[in-house]
């Protein structure tokens, strides 16, 4: 392997023992170390050595060679990943887009807590990570969020999708038994077990029996089951969304990449009138926008405003910055890269700075609040204790009367009021008589609580104590209830990918798959290695198409949505959404990369073989790429055989090959493909 940054071993070598390594990684030698500082540029401060994954080895299905040593290091204000596989040569990857927030983050690390009874029989001296999740006894977080998915069957044909199931191939559908087993088995885990659940596909809303589902977790016990859907199905039947409300499913997590139909192709003819079935059905909406740079990312603080303006029925957006999982040109992948930090620098920016980068916290940062709960309840409770890098968030208000957005910790101190459970934590459990303690700090709590409040920022008409308070009291999924119904809560969730995979991360993963053979699974070995987890298990028990179709009565082309919106109503819709638009025209930011990390990453590649990755990726897909015809969504992938290439003029979305010549791409007047659909 070429030395690409020759001086970096001279000026490393003294210290670079002195650096962070994985707790994970068994046997990390000096030796193996040493072969990735020639990998890192001399001006950078090394932080932690790891593994990632080869994007080659995956794609090879090559699981015994896939995980491969990492290192990653800070420099230009950015963290990098850098990697090698001795077969394909070395990658380098934007791990974080700016290394203060990234340190910032880092301070709110929780431990978390073991899996009591994992699902896999084999020691922490036996276990191979990644190929041996299900969850095991190396895995450091409950199950935050279960998923189950109910069916690969859509109504959409988005020719992107990994998901669904095309034409011929078979159907994944788990009965309602499987279902009730895979809800049990995360509701079950110890020492705490799932309370939320993600009902998700495919599109869900396909599947006859959903209210039955819904109603099995409500009985398994749980308080929080969402539905992962695009919306079209409720935005044409007010009583589905009725009939999913009373069965038990209170919140709908909504696809939404856009404010145009170039940038939301999928839904954005239907998302409004999804809103209106909710408002009615009194559903709240979790708005989930794909963030693709240089493709949707000029439209964060749009999509904000458009939330704002429904803050009666929309309780979040939740931002994902794309996972870029599968094969695909280098320099699209620099270009299309944004890191957690990187979009909440554009929401900064396109929100006039009214939420800036210093609102944000980590996820874990509910660390405090969690072991304040467990001191006063004397029992494990619901722990938010991903790794610090997976995620950000903060709650905004819509003041009333002005309609500003002001964040939470804009008025209150949210690093002050942490530090302060933390004192009485401890408290608590210092304390020689326990129902006294607790009750002493509770009333030290409520006596300091306005020190941390800074009035003449506070929204109009907002009782802040009374909403923290209640849902510190409470305990449970219900005290929060007021808080949510009364803030826009804003999280940003970047899910990895093979190019960004960190060890670590998985470890501490909460968001899990459930799966009919009793694995529970973390969701970035699900589905950034597919074959070994995701499709695999659906090809396990999948049923041919024919056999679904002669089983039910029913043809799988009866699925798929048609569109038959007249000019009326499609320039009503426009106009609606024009209202919370001020990127009228498109302002492509600078990548994430930077224009100069672009630069030195193609010396880079070129030095240490990266051009391997896309050595074996077919010209024509290779080509749509590049010409912007994005087929990557979070968690997407590079689909290998792609049935038509996506409208560039931002049509629909939704042609299977059946429809591929009827408008040839094209876009009409409103912005649609032109064709109907």
């Amino acid at each position: 392997m070429v030395n690409a940054y020759p001086q970096a071993i001279e000026k490393t070598h003294e210290s670079f023992l002195e650096v962070a390594t994985s707790p994970y990684v068994k046997d990390y030698t000096t030796e193996r170390k040493q072969v990735l500082l020639p990998l890192v540029p001399v001006d950078s401060k090394l932080l932690k050595f790891h593994q990632s994954l080869c994007p080659n080895c995956v794609d090879e299905e090559k699981w015994e060679k896939m995980k491969v040593d990492a290192l990653t290091y800070a420099r230009d204000g950015k963290v990098w990943l850098v990697k090698n596989c001795p077969e394909h040569g070395s990658v380098r990857e934007l791990y974080w887009g700016d290394y203060d927030m990234f340190k910032k983050a880092e301070k709110f690390q929780d431990p978390g807590i073991k899996i009591l009874n994992p699902n896999i029989d084999k020691s922490e001296f036996e276990i191979d990570c990644p190929n041996d999740c299900g969850l095991c006894v190396e895995h450091e977080s409950h199950t935050g969020l279960g998923n189950i998915v109910l069916t690969n069957r859509c109504d959409l044909t988005c020719w992107y999708c990994f998901f669904y199931a095309k034409e011929g191939e078979p159907i994944y559908e788990p009965t309602l038994d499987q279902i009730k087993f895979m809800l049990k088995r995360m509701r079950d885990e110890k020492p705490v077990g799932a309370n939320a659940v993600q009902l998700t596909g495919g599109e869900p809303t396909l599947r006859e029996d959903l209210i039955d589902i819904i109603k099995a977790g409500r009985e398994i016990g749980y308080d929080h089951i969402q539905l992962n859907t695009n919306g079209i199905n409720l935005s044409r039947s007010p009583q589905l969304a009725k009939d999913i409300h009373d069965a038990g499913s209170h919140i709908l997590y909504m696809s939404f990449d856009g404010m145009t139909p170039a940038t939301n192709p999928k839904n954005y003819w239907e998302a409004q009138g999804a809103l209106d079935s909710c408002r009615k059905a009194e559903i709240g909406i979790v708005l989930v926008p794909t963030v693709i740079g240089g493709v949707n990312d000029h439209e964060l603080g749009d999509i904000i405003r458009f939330a704002a303006g429904n803050i009666d029925v929309i309780r979040s957006v939740n931002f994902q910055p794309v996972s870029l999982v599968g094969r695909m040109p280098e320099k699209l992948r620099m270009q299309q890269r944004i890191t957690i930090p990187g979009a909440i620098k554009r929401i900064e920016e396109q929100t006039d700075g009214q939420i800036g980068k210093e609102f944000w916290f980590p996820v874990p940062c509910a660390k405090q609040v969690t072991d304040f709960i467990e001191a006063l309840k004397s029992e494990p409770k619901y722990r938010l204790s991903i790794h610090f890098a997976c995620g950000m968030a903060t709650y905004v208000f819509k003041e009333e009367g002005t309609g500003k957005l002001i964040p939470l910790p804009k008025f209150f101190d949210v690093e002050s009021f942490f530090a302060y459970l933390g004192e009485l934590t401890r408290d608590i459990q210092t304390a020689r008589f326990k129902k006294l303690g607790k009750a002493l700090a509770v009333g030290k709590l409520m006596t300091k609580f306005n020190s941390f409040v800074d009035k003449k920022y506070v929204p109009k008409g907002l009782h802040i104590k009374r909403m923290l308070m209640g849902a510190i009291q409470g305990s449970n999924y219900h005290g929060l209830a007021d808080f949510h119904h009364n803030s826009l809560f804003l999280g940003m969730m970047h899910f990895q990918d093979p190019y960004n995979w960190d060890i670590d991360r998985i470890h501490k993963c909460d968001i899990h798959y459930a799966s009919p053979d009793g694995r529970v699974i973390p969701f970035c070995t699900f589905n950034v290695i597919p074959e070994l987890y995701r499709d695999s298990i659906q090809r396990k028990f999948s049923i041919p198409a024919s056999q679904w179709e002669q089983t039910t009565g029913k043809k799988l082309i009866e699925d798929k949505i048609h569109r038959k919106l007249t000019p009326e109503q499609m320039n009503a819709i426009k106009t609606n959404y024009d209202k919370y638009r001020r990127t009228l025209t498109k302002v492509t930011p600078e990548p994430d990369w930077s224009y100069k990390a672009i630069k030195e990453q193609e010396a880079f590649a070129a030095a240490n073989q990266g051009t391997k990755l896309t050595s074996q990726l077919p010209a024509v897909v290779a080509q749509q790429k590049i010409q912007g015809l994005i087929n990557i969504v979070a968690p997407g992938t590079v689909t290998k055989k792609p049935t038509m290439p996506n409208p560039a003029g931002g049509g629909c979305g939704s042609h299977g090959e059946e429809d591929s010549g009827c408008c040839g791409g094209g876009s009409d007047s409103q912005g649609g493909c032109g064709c109907g659909h």
